[in-house]
């Protein structure tokens, strides 16, 4: 299940630190009657009753006027990729109006409900508000159509120096839980145990989830045709525009030595000798189109405005990330003319196998088939 991503937006010093410490129940945010000081977006991951698991973000003044001002607002605006309802903080002052329509017009265009807050509502009746504004969508499942009730679905999750330590990555958990709740059997295995756990079944899963990294091993342990998909491909028809997704791992056969490609991190971690997106698709990157091929690395929040210079963008998973953030950054990509695929569909492609593996909810599949 993702996070419901609430983000407060509104001038200096109108109480919008003071509305998201009173909802989360603790201090969040520093609040002072300086101007300005909440600088950069504020993000609190917390449980709401009636509305579950929630982010707060609580954002500087959209008119301030500091030397910083205009970064602040740059970063400010930048919420709105995360955000699924906007909550405004009044009253507004005569002089503050245009950025605040100003706001109102760029959430408009993004599609955010936007809810007005006064000082005097409770929070309880703020948050009731929020409810009945929640964009209602049907309920999508990260295996999509791939799945039936009854199904045994073999899980294979590699334990390497990239795996953290006593707990599993965020999408095996999720998928796990997932097919749980649609009645399936999920059989959980590492590369290595895989031939003892096929030999526990009396016939074939009806689905094989895998880490993208090992797609050949896996294919090559299980009978030819069963189908096969991994934990990054699921994440990208969830949270991306999966048939974009296709057509930019296929673009990867037009890069050349003096091509640039930026990798493209939604998390922010440490990385290790083995990290995948700094180091793994890389070299498998340059042992395809030639040495010379150039990676940046964009991670966490950053995300570089001018894309022009790059020839591809390959994008993590985004298992942390709101879905709102991949497509905000597929557009602005493919408004500009360049393919972006993600870790998944890169790696599918890098290993040829691209059209070995099942897809959920992708229209170029179901027309090609």
């Amino acid at each position: 299940m993702e996070r419901l991503h609430i983000s407060f937006f509104g001038p200096t010093n109108s109480g919008k630190s003071t509305l998201v410490n009173a909802i989360a129940g603790q201090r969040v945010s520093l609040v002072s009657d300086v101007p300005g000081t909440t600088t950069d977006p504020v993000r609190k991951p917390i449980e709401l009753p009636g509305l579950g698991p929630c982010v707060l973000t609580d954002t500087a003044g959209l008119d301030d006027t500091g030397i910083l001002g205009p970064e602040r607002l740059r970063l400010t605006l930048a919420v709105l990729d995360e955000t699924d309802v906007a909550v405004e903080v009044l009253p507004v002052s005569q002089d503050t109006e245009e950025k605040i329509s100003d706001f109102g017009a760029l959430a408009s265009r993004a599609n955010i409900p936007v809810i007005r807050y006064t000082r005097g509502e409770t929070v309880e009746s703020l948050l009731q508000r929020i409810k009945e504004a929640i964009p209602q969508e049907e309920e999508r499942f990260l295996t999509g159509d791939l799945v039936s009730e009854g199904d045994t679905v073999l899980l294979v999750m590699p334990q390497d120096s990239e795996a953290p330590k006593g707990r599993l990555i965020l999408p095996q958990v999720q998928v796990i839980r997932e097919l749980l709740d649609r009645g399936c059997t999920p059989l959980c295995c590492t590369p290595q145990s895989m031939p003892a756990a096929l030999a526990t079944l009396k016939g074939l899963p009806a689905l094989t989830i895998t880490d993208s990294q090992v797609f050949g091993i896996v294919d090559r342990t299980i009978p030819a045709g069963a189908p096969l998909t991994s934990f990054s491909i699921l994440l990208a028809a969830a949270k991306g525009d999966v048939d974009a997704f296709i057509e930019g791992a296929r673009a990867i056969g037009s890069l050349g030595p003096h091509s640039r490609v930026l990798i493209a991190e939604a998390c922010t971690h440490v990385p290790d000798t083995e990290d995948i997106g700094r180091v793994k698709i890389p070299a498998l990157l340059r042992k395809r189109a030639g040495e010379g091929l150039r990676t940046d690395i964009a991670a966490g929040n950053d995300f570089p405005e001018d894309l022009t210079a790059y020839d591809l963008i390959i994008h993590c998973g985004a298992c942390v990330a709101p879905r709102g953030i991949v497509r905000a950054r597929t557009r602005k990509a493919l408004l500009v003319g360049v393919p972006m695929t993600n870790y998944g569909m890169a790696l599918a492609y890098l290993q040829g196998m691209l059209d070995r593996i099942v897809i959920p909810g992708s229209r170029t599949r179901r027309q090609s088939s």
